[in-house]
C-alpha cells in the first residue's frame, strides 16, 4: 500500500506545472494518504473500477498514470479529507490548483463513495452538498448544481448507488438520481429521478430502458 500511496501522490504532483506548487501538493498528498488511509483504500477501488470501465489493456498501473478522471477523483479525495479534518483554507486551495490541472471545479465538502466512475473528467462541477454514492459513472461536462433557491444544508442532488450520468447533463437542486437509473446525455434533470428508470431530456423525462450497453443509452 505504501507503494501506491507513493505513486498516487506523485501523479497528482505531476500534474501541476509550478514547481512550488508541485512541490505544495506531492507534500499535502502524501500527508493525507498517510494520516487517512480510507482515502489511497477508496481510490484504489476507482481505479479498479475505472480499469474495468475503461476496458484499459495495460492494467490499474496504466489507469492511475494516464487516466484524467482517475486523477480528478483522486485529487478531490485528497482536498475532501483536508475539508473533513478542518483544514477549509488548505482544502479549498487544494481544489483550485487541482481544479486549473484537471479542468474541473468539485468543492471539497462534496462527499464521494466508492468505485466513482469519471470519463475524461473535463468539465465537472460539482457542489457543497452533493453526495455521489457507491459505483456511480458519469460522462465529461456534468453538474450536479442547485437552482440558487434553496437554502437548506442540502442545496445539490446525491447521485445513489450505481446510477450513470451522460455527458452534459446537468442535474439541479437537492433531488435524488435514484439507484440504478441512467440519466442521458444532454438532460436537464429538475425533479427525482425513480430508481432503476431512464430519463432524458430538457426537462428530463421518463423514457423507455434500453438493454443494449451497460450505460442503458
Amino acid at each position: 500500500m505504501s507503494y501506491a500511496r507513493d505513486l498516487m501522490a506523485a501523479v497528482l504532483a505531476n500534474a501541476v506545472q509550478e514547481p512550488q506548487a508541485r512541490r505544495a501538493v506531492l507534500t499535502t498528498a502524501t500527508e493525507v494518504f498517510r494520516r487517512d488511509p480510507d482515502v489511497p483504500r477508496a481510490s484504489m477501488i476507482d481505479v479498479a473500477v475505472t480499469t474495468v470501465r475503461n476496458f484499459e489493456p495495460g492494467g490499474e498501473i496504466e489507469t492511475l498514470l494516464f487516466s484524467r478522471g482517475i486523477h480528478a477523483v483522486l485529487a478531490h479525495r485528497v482536498a475532501h479529507a483536508l475539508w473533513r479534518g478542518g483544514r477549509k483554507e488548505l482544502a479549498l486551495a487544494t481544489k483550485t490548483i487541482f481544479g486549473q490541472a484537471f479542468a474541473t471545479d468539485i468543492h471539497p465538502g462534496a462527499v464521494f463513495g466508492r468505485g466513482v466512475w469519471l470519463d475524461h473528467g473535463l468539465g465537472f462541477v460539482v457542489g457543497e452538498t452533493a453526495e455521489i454514492e457507491d459505483d456511480v459513472s458519469i460522462w465529461h461536462g456534468v453538474t450536479p448544481g442547485s437552482t440558487l433557491k434553496d437554502s437548506s444544508d442540502r442545496r445539490h442532488p446525491r447521485l445513489r448507488r450505481g446510477c450513470t450520468i451522460g455527458a452534459g447533463t446537468i442535474i439541479l437542486g437537492g433531488i435524488d438520481i435514484g439507484e440504478g437509473s441512467v440519466v442521458a446525455a444532454g438532460s436537464i434533470v429538475l425533479t427525482p429521478v425513480a430508481p432503476g428508470t431512464t430519463v432524458a431530456g430538457v426537462p428530463a423525462r421518463q423514457k423507455p430502458r434500453s438493454t443494449t450497453s451497460f450505460s442503458g443509452f
